[in-house]
C-alpha cells in the first residue's frame, strides 16, 4: 500500500466503523426511513469536511448495516423497519404465526449479506461497461431524467396519480428556484433536498398542529407489541455463516436476484423487492420454503439495489440517474459547496471526479466488510434483547426532535430563514403527495432534477 493511500484507507475504516455501529442501532427503530435518516447524516459528514474515502465508506456502511438490522422490527414485531422492509411484512407475519420469527430473521439478514458480496463487484463491472458512454448519457441527461421520472412515478404506489403529480411538483420547484435567484442570486440545493427527504416528517408535524390531525394521531393507553420468544442460532457463534443458514436453492435465488437488480439500477428499490419476491415465490411450491425464500430474496434485493443504484451512477456518469442516487445518495452527487453538479452544463465535481474506479472498489469493500462484521453477528445473536430495549427505552419523539433540529441547523447554514422556508414548503407539499397519492421521495427527487435540468432544456428549444 502506497503512502498516499494509507490516509484515505484509515478514513474509510474509521467512518465505516462509526457508521456501522450507528446505523445498526438506528435500523432497530421502526419507521426510520433511509431518505430521512441516512441522507441528512451523509450530508452532515460531507459538510464538516470528511474526505471522499470516508464519505463513501460512511454511506455504504450505513445502508448495509441498516438493511441488516431493519429486519429485527420487521420480523419480530411486525412493524416495517423502513420503507424497503415493507415488502417483507406478509412473509414475516406468516412465519411469525407459525412460531418461527427467528428463522425469518436469520434468513432475511443472511440474504442481505450474500447480496452485498455479489452487488459490489457486479455494480463496478456494470459501471465500467457504461463509462465509455458517459459523455453521450450526460448530453441526453435532460431527456433521460424526465423519462426516468415518469417510469419511477408509475412504478410507485401512486401509479398515474404520481405521474400527474410530477407536473405541479416540478412547477413548485421551478417557481421557488426563480424566486430564490431573484433574492439571493444563488440556489438552495441542500434545502430542496432536505425538504423532499423529510417531507412525511414535516407533514406530520404540521398535522399535529391541527385539531383534526391531533385527533387522528391520538392513542389510548400505551402502545403494545407482541415480541416473539428469544431463539438464537445453533452453536452461538459470534460470526454466523450465511452459507449455512441458507439452503442451496435460496443461495441461488438470492444470488440471481442480486445480479439482476444490480443491472436494473434505474428502477425503484421497493418495486424491485416486490417483483423479485413474486418471481421467486412463483417457482417454489412448498409453503415453508416459499415463505423463507421470498423473505430472503426480498431483503437481499434491498441491499443490492441500494448498492448498485449508488455505485453505478457515481462511477460511470457522476449524475444521479437512479431513484437511489436522486434520493438517499443525493449528497454524494450534489452537496454545495463541497460537491457540486451544474445541471445546465452537465458538469460535476463530486465523488465521480474525486475517486478512481479502483478506489471506489477498495473503499466499498472496506465499508461492506466492516458493516457486515458489526451488524450481522450482532443481529443474529442479540436481536431479541435489542428489540426489547428499543421498544421500552427509545423515545420516537426524541428522535424526531433531534432530526428536526439537524434540518434547521443545515438550512440556516445554507441560506438563513429563506432556506428554512424552502425546506418547510417543499417538505409540506412533498409530504402531502407522499401520504395521499403515494408519490414517494424517490419520485420527488426525480422531479427536482427534471425542474433544474429538463425544464431549462425545454425552454431553450
Amino acid at each position: 500500500m502506497t503512502a498516499e493511500l494509507i490516509e484515505p484507507v484509515l478514513w474509510a475504516v474509521g467512518m465505516a466503523l462509526l457508521s456501522g455501529v450507528l446505523f445498526t442501532g438506528i435500523g432497530l427503530i421502526s419507521g426510520t426511513d433511509e431518505t430521512a435518516i441516512v441522507a441528512p447524516l451523509a450530508l452532515l459528514v460531507i459538510l464538516i469536511g470528511v474526505p471522499p474515502a470516508g464519505v463513501l465508506a460512511f454511506f455504504l456502511a450505513a445502508i448495509i448495516a441498516k438493511h441488516i438490522s431493519h429486519a429485527v422490527p420487521t420480523t419480530l414485531l411486525g412493524i416495517p423497519g423502513d420503507t424497503t422492509a415493507v415488502p417483507m411484512l406478509r412473509e414475516a407475519q406468516l412465519l411469525r404465526s407459525l412460531g418461527i420469527p427467528h428463522i425469518a430473521l436469520q434468513k432475511a439478514i443472511s440474504g442481505g449479506v450474500v447480496s452485498v458480496a455479489i452487488a459490489i463487484p457486479l455494480s463496478i463491472v456494470f459501471a465500467l461497461v457504461l463509462t465509455p458512454f458517459a459523455e453521450a448519457i450526460g448530453a441526453a441527461a435532460p431527456w433521460i431524467f424526465i423519462a426516468a421520472a415518469v417510469l419511477v412515478a408509475y412504478t410507485s404506489k401512486g401509479k398515474l396519480a404520481a405521474v400527474a403529480g410530477l407536473v405541479p411538483f416540478v412547477l413548485l420547484i421551478v417557481g421557488l428556484q426563480a424566486f430564490i435567484m431573484e433574492q439571493k442570486e444563488t440556489t438552495f440545493t441542500t434545502s430542496f433536498f432536505l425538504g423532499i427527504a423529510t417531507g412525511p416528517l414535516i407533514f406530520d408535524l404540521f398535522a399535529a398542529l391541527s385539531p383534526a390531525g391531533r385527533r387522528s394521531m391520538q392513542q389510548s393507553g400505551k402502545r403494545e407489541f407482541n415480541l416473539a420468544p428469544d431463539v438464537r442460532p445453533a452453536g452461538g457463534s459470534r460470526m454466523p455463516n450465511p452459507f449455512k443458514v441458507l439452503t442451496g436453492k435460496q443461495l441461488a435465488y438470492t444470488g440471481g436476484s442480486a445480479a439482476i437488480t444490480s443491472a436494473t439500477f434505474v428502477f425503484s428499490p421497493v418495486a424491485m423487492a416486490v417483483l423479485m419476491g413474486e418471481i421467486v415465490g412463483s417457482r417454489v411450491k412448498n409453503g415453508y420454503e416459499r415463505l423463507t425464500t421470498v423473505i430472503t430474496v426480498r431483503n437481499g434485493t434491498t441491499e443490492s439495489t441500494y448498492i448498485a443504484e449508488t455505485l453505478i451512477p457515481l462511477i460511470a456518469i457522476g449524475l444521479p440517474l437512479s431513484p437511489m442516487a436522486a434520493g438517499p445518495a443525493g449528497p454524494l452527487f450534489n452537496a454545495p459547496p463541497v460537491y457540486t453538479l451544474d445541471a445546465e452544463a452537465g458538469t460535476t465535481n463530486n465523488l465521480h471526479d474525486l475517486l478512481t474506479t479502483g478506489q471506489f472498489a477498495l473503499f466499498s469493500v472496506i465499508a461492506a466488510v466492516i458493516a457486515v462484521a458489526i451488524a450481522y453477528p450482532f443481529v443474529m445473536t442479540n436481536a431479541h434483547r435489542a428489540a426489547t430495549w428499543v421498544m421500552r427505552s427509545v423515545s420516537h419523539e426524541a428522535i424526531i426532535a433531534g432530526f428536526a433540529a439537524l434540518i434547521c441547523v443545515i438550512c440556516l447554514y445554507e441560506g438563513g430563514l429563506l432556506a428554512l422556508g424552502v425546506t418547510i414548503t417543499v417538505g409540506l407539499v412533498g409530504g402531502l403527495f407522499n401520504r395521499f397519492i403515494g408519490m414517494h421521495a424517490g419520485v420527488q427527487f426525480m422531479g427536482y432534477y427534471v425542474a433544474v435540468l429538463t425544464v431549462p432544456a425545454i425552454l431553450a428549444l
